[in-house]
């Protein structure tokens, strides 16, 4: 059988389905969450949009969306449902090859591609559609992930053949050594795979194997039998593998960000003190060097100005919640002539990447709530987290970098350098 064949018996099984991968409402509203502040109306590319459950969401949430597949079909039934919502105006499809885009470089501020990465692959998918974000833009993906660094042999054996997988931390690895930051990450719900399997399995049953291969697709009694064996699969092995969101933004190449080096100590006492106006947070970055409990060396970045010279630190150190490790972002230190231009944002978000790559769980903060939020931090009480003394609930944060663990909750002991 040809391949065009199967192309087709593929889509003609999956025509008129609510889903071409796991998803739902609740986790694209949740990655759209992840990207942070967005023009009032952002510039949407949905890549591999299918029939459209994304895209229309999207759009009512006031993007401006292109959306593109190669299944005309899909598309069609897209542009109905958009206009009957009446979305039309704000939803444009396009036929093209995610491979082969034909858009300019910069055009959009959010690439986004629900279960569709698969079709070049994550890290093919990362170096071709960089060049179609603005400056700032964000890109957002699903993707297949193991979950467990034990995968059971059947699903290692179906997955070998089919696309290689790694886990999370493997592909928020692969896309910061590729020069993204990671906003966001999370494993989807198992509601997630039955909003797909569902209505897909009813397909399935509805056509037994003689009337499969008395139709008119060519390769559809086939079609039929990978899609009943990909369920299955998931029925007996799902604990194995799942699908995970990846919110992604490049780095900010105006400014390098690295560990701070050996002899730099005084230099960063110097930015925290001129940046605070005294010198309390410097001291108590020292105190935080001399206490080997706290102390994480691989957790001390600087961003360089173009002069080579140190624009601005941030610390993670470690501390408690309850019983649980967790770690501290504090403080943050920005040079008075280097403040207002990205340097903080530039050098928290390359500590919060390399607090991820050496696999921590849970970063806290107090300050400010108006700008860590962009970091994806949220209120820490909503994980039952509260400090031993008293501030503004909304100052007290939390960003949740794995999620394969329940997140610890209790009271957070700071190392005795805080003074709380």
């Amino acid at each position: 059988m040809s391949d065009n064949a199967q192309h087709h018996a593929f889509f003609a099984l999956h025509h008129g389905l609510p889903r071409q991968g796991p998803g739902s409402d609740t986790t694209t509203r949740r990655l759209l969450s992840l990207a942070g502040p967005l023009p009032e109306r952002p510039r949407v590319l949905d890549l591999g949009c299918g029939p459209g459950s994304g895209a229309l969401l999207l759009a009512s949430a006031g993007a401006e969306v292109t959306a593109v597949d190669l299944h005309e079909p899909f598309l069609a039934e897209l542009r109905e449902t958009a206009a009957a919502r009446g979305l039309g105006g704000s939803i444009r499809t396009v036929r093209a090859d995610m491979g082969a885009l034909p858009f300019p470089d910069g055009s959009f501020d959010v690439v986004w591609a629900e279960s569709s990465a698969y079709v070049l692959g994550f890290d093919r998918a990362l170096a071709a559609w960089r060049r179609l974000l603005a400056p700032g833009g964000t890109l957002v993906l699903t993707e297949c992930v193991w979950t467990t660094p034990d995968p059971d042999p059947a699903a290692r054996a179906f997955w070998s053949e089919v696309y290689p997988l790694r886990t999370v931390a493997g592909n928020a690895a692969a896309a910061i050594g590729a020069g993204w930051h990671v906003l966001g990450s999370f494993t989807q719900p198992e509601s997630d795979w039955e909003a797909y399997y569902g209505p897909l399995a009813a397909r399935a049953d509805a056509a037994d194997a003689a009337d499969a291969a008395d139709t008119t697709v060519p390769g559809m009694a086939e079609a039929v039998a990978g899609a009943r064996a990909e369920i299955a699969l998931r029925r007996e092995h799902g604990s194995s593998y799942g699908y995970a969101g990846f919110v992604l933004r490049p780095v900010d190449p105006r400014w390098p960000v690295r560990p701070e080096r050996d002899g730099e100590a005084g230099v960063v006492r110097e930015i925290t003190a001129a940046a605070f106006g005294s010198t309390d947070e410097a001291d108590l970055v020292d105190a935080l060097r001399r206490d080997p409990d706290a102390w994480l060396p691989d957790l001390s970045y600087v961003a360089e100005a173009p002069d080579g010279s140190v624009a601005a630190h941030a610390l993670i150190t470690r501390c408690r919640v309850g019983d649980a490790p967790a770690a501290a972002l504090a403080p943050v230190s920005v040079a008075p002539g280097h403040q207002r231009t990205g340097a903080g944002q530039a050098v928290v978000r390359a500590v919060l990447d390399a607090a991820r790559l050496r696999g921590e769980r849970l970063v806290l903060v107090l300050g400010h709530p108006e700008y860590y939020p962009r970091f994806g931090f949220v209120r820490a009480s909503e994980y039952g987290i509260r400090p031993g003394f008293e501030v503004p609930d909304e100052a007290m944060m939390a960003l949740v970098l794995d999620d394969s663990m329940p997140v610890p909750s209790g009271t957070i002991a700071y190392p005795a350098a805080f003074g709380v």
